[in-house]
């Protein structure tokens, strides 16, 4: 009977999940919280769905101020992002080089491959949306580059 209850339990929570997992998520702008960034000073966060900390699925929207910098980092993951509005510069390399660098503007798409080198700035007021998979993180190419000291 006690293997039997066990049982019946283990199905019942197997199915609250899959059914957490595949239920629909909204965010309406005016119903999204936004944070600090804590890596980045300045920026605003606003998780939408998933925690990029933890495994699986996630999206997030960020807000940079213009003339924001992002020194030459990589990922453990695939990074995909939208430009919603403003401006964002990306390009490829170790580090920050204005000249090799592409602008994208409001619904321009672009995805960089796990532990590729690249870096970023607006030219004014910026937001994006990043999905991926987590767990995300971010390594920066030069220690000493770290936010903070930009």
């Amino acid at each position: 009977m006690r293997s039997t209850m066990a049982a019946l339990i283990a199905v019942l929570a197997i199915l609250v999940a899959a059914a957490c997992a595949t239920a629909p998520v909204t965010a309406l702008p005016e119903n999204v919280k936004w944070v600090d960034h804590p890596t980045f000073p300045g920026v605003r966060l606003a998780v939408l769905h998933g925690n990029p900390a933890q495994p699986g699925p996630f999206a997030v929207r960020l807000w940079f101020p213009a003339n924001y910098q992002i020194p030459a980092h990589y990922h453990p993951n695939d990074e995909n992002v939208t430009v919603l509005s403003g401006s964002a510069h990306l390009g490829h390399g170790d580090r920050l080089d204005k000249n090799k660098a592409t602008k994208y503007g409001p619904g321009a798409f672009f995805r960089v491959p796990a532990n590729m080198r690249h870096y970023a700035w607006t030219s004014e007021e910026t937001l994006i949306q990043v999905h991926g998979v987590g767990p995300a993180g971010l390594t920066w190419v030069n220690p000493a580059d770290k936010p903070g000291k930009l």
